[in-house]
């Protein structure tokens, strides 16, 4: 019988490898849904969500790798083999150390972090998936940025700016906390969609159980699938939500039902960088409804001019107002 050459050490290095190559292809800006079940296809092999979670640790390291000159060096040279997908339009997506992470792999060895940390945004019109290396999944939406720590003990993601919808995969021994200014979102494995604003933020579940502490004088609320909790300073209140109106946006589309025109402008604002401005006098308060892909603007202001009797005037700026007629 021949000798089996793959021993463990070669395919530990193998393992991992793999991983580094897995954590490059997911930090693309567009991931297929076959690209993300032949991940999970790969991690559920033995050894393999080991070997990702080592690579996710490396990327924690990365500022101290890339102060280091040696290691500064050799990833300047892989970076010349492998560029990073940038996107067009001066909005910046801060990619997780996707080629340090490879590096830390072939050249530091065991060389690794105990916890994992980075931060990841999108601009104006963009979205974004990212799996965690706890397999847990978040979708960013138009111009939000998080920042994500994960810890031996603890998960923790903060949520800068913007909309995030979070599928948490379960871990009773580790809650997951999701953290929006003073609002803290707790859960254990679960659905939910986290929205900042500057008075307020909407939590809004689609499955499972969370907490919401609004950081102020109002007591924690405990929250079940298809409510919403909207927090401010001093009160949480949850109420039941149209879940799939709130969420719609994960799948390109933005849903209005009795909603104010201003309020329906500034939503569909949020996707555009020439966005659409209310002349006075235009009936702001006027209730709408109707579903719109994002950052399809055209077909916006095409029912508000026909439904409301509206005038639309493109400025030189390349912003649309609408004015009554």
């Amino acid at each position: 019988m021949g000798r089996d050459m793959a021993g463990p050490k070669h395919r530990v290095e193998t393992a991992d490898l793999d991983a580094a190559a897995w954590h490059a292809r997911l930090g693309d800006r567009n991931v297929s849904t076959e690209t993300l079940d032949a991940f999970f296809a790969w991690r559920a092999r033995p050894g393999n969500a080991d070997a990702y979670a080592r690579v996710e640790r490396v990327w924690a390291g990365s500022a101290r790798l890339a102060g280091d000159p040696a290691m500064a060096a050799a990833l300047e040279g892989a970076m010349g083999r492998r560029r990073p997908k940038r996107r067009f339009g001066g909005a910046t997506t801060v990619v997780t150390g996707l080629v340090v992470a490879g590096l830390g792999v072939a050249l530091a060895g065991s060389w690794l972090w105990r916890e994992m940390a980075g931060v990841v945004e999108t601009g104006v019109g963009e979205q974004r998936e990212v799996v965690l290396a706890d397999g847990s999944r978040v979708r960013l939406d138009t111009d939000s940025r998080v920042r994500v720590r994960m810890t031996e003990t603890g998960r923790r993601v903060a949520l800068e700016r913007g909309q995030a919808l979070f599928t948490v995969a379960r871990d009773v021994e580790r809650p997951f906390v999701v953290a929006a200014g003073a609002t803290e979102v707790t859960a254990i494995g679960t659905v939910f969609d986290v929205r900042r604003e500057a008075a307020e933020v909407r939590v809004t579940l689609v499955s499972g159980v969370v907490e919401v502490d609004g950081g102020g004088e109002a007591a924690p609320a405990r929250m079940t699938a298809g409510h919403q909790g909207r927090v401010t300073a001093r009160t949480v209140e949850v109420r039941r939500a149209d879940v799939a109106a709130a969420t719609g946006w994960t799948e390109g589309r933005i849903v209005f039902r009795d909603t104010p025109l201003a309020t329906a402008v500034a939503e569909v604002n949020r996707y555009l960088d020439d966005g659409i401005v209310l002349a006075p006098g235009a009936p702001g308060r006027t209730a709408v409804n109707g579903v719109f892909r994002t950052g399809d603007r055209d077909a916006f202001v095409s029912a508000a001019a026909a439904g409301l009797g509206l005038r639309a005037t493109e400025r030189p700026d390349g912003t649309v107002v609408l004015a009554p007629r």
